[in-house]
């Protein structure tokens, strides 16, 4: 891990914006979204079946239920609700060959009236209650299975911010996509000549979720980060940076490719391990 002064980087300081301007975008955003909708002609998935597709693709799960201070822990509960919901409607669906699939177009919009609760909500970094919060664990996953596929990602959105500590991470930092109705979604096109499916559940302590296919898979993607670092900004605060890359790798165990999925930047919003001491002596040996 490294840690040096930003000369560089994009300036990632907090802009602060009144509640008329932030009410204004959303709903200009919310609204070109639809119109995107109805007008863009991409063929969508909209099947969902019961049978399952007989080989798993990539399978993976993420524990319900995380103790974080200072937050209710209601708002988790009600998280598990509001997954139930949007796992209803996701559930066994197929993406075809030419097919894209929408978080969002395939939910829907949650609100009180089909059950959704007050959820914990990241806006700019802190956390909030509100109607469906806690469905970005849910693309989360989507997103992360999806990267050991062929299939492929046409939109996702980084985090801005990092609000979590490594301690007991499973992924690398920047692998996970942030939703927000409907502007922020996560789209997957299905540009193979093969036909997936999403399998998704729940038990008491984690989140399930699986990318199922008719045909045996002939490659596994293992996914890793590269180049990632912390850098101190003039203004005082921290950007943690990295590079997502995936590594295809045929039944036999060779190495067919090595590509680069996307670059990641999210201010943190805890202080770094290190102290100032030992900040300036890397800053010093990368310099040597």
């Amino acid at each position: 891990m490294n840690f040096r002064v930003n000369t560089a980087f994009k300036d990632l300081k907090p802009v602060r914006r009144s509640k008329l301007r932030l009410f204004a975008g959303r709903r200009y955003f919310t609204w070109k979204r639809y119109l995107n909708w109805y007008t863009q002609g991409t063929k969508q998935a909209r099947i969902r079946t019961v049978e399952v597709l007989p080989y798993v693709n990539m399978r993976h799960e993420t524990p319900l239920l995380r103790s974080l201070r200072n937050v209710d822990m209601q708002l988790q509960y009600n998280k598990i609700t509001n997954l139930k919901l949007a796992i209803a409607k996701l559930d066994g669906l197929i993406v075809r060959p030419g097919e894209t699939f929408s978080y969002w177009r395939s939910i829907g919009k949650p609100t009180k009236r089909k059950g959704y609760t007050e959820g914990m909500v990241l806006h700019y970094g802190k956390f909030y209650s509100g109607v469906g919060g806690g469905l970005c664990q849910l693309s989360n996953l989507i997103y992360w299975i999806t990267l050991h596929t062929p299939l492929t990602v046409t939109e996702r959105h980084r985090h801005s911010y990092d609000v979590f500590p490594d301690e007991k991470r499973t992924q690398p930092f920047g692998s996970g996509a942030t939703c927000s109705y409907n502007y922020l979604d996560l789209q997957v096109r299905n540009n193979t000549e093969c036909t997936y499916q999403l399998k998704l559940w729940l038990d008491d302590t984690n989140l399930y979720g699986e990318w199922r296919c008719k045909e045996e898979p002939l490659y596994h993607y293992e996914v890793y980060e590269a180049n990632h670092a912390i850098r101190l900004e003039p203004w005082g605060g921290y950007v943690r940076s990295n590079s997502i890359w995936r590594t295809k790798v045929t039944r036999t165990g060779e190495v067919a490719d090595d590509e680069h999925v996307t670059d990641n930047y999210a201010l943190m919003m805890y202080s770094p391990l290190l102290h100032t001491e030992s900040i300036v002596k890397n800053v010093e040996k990368s310099e040597e």
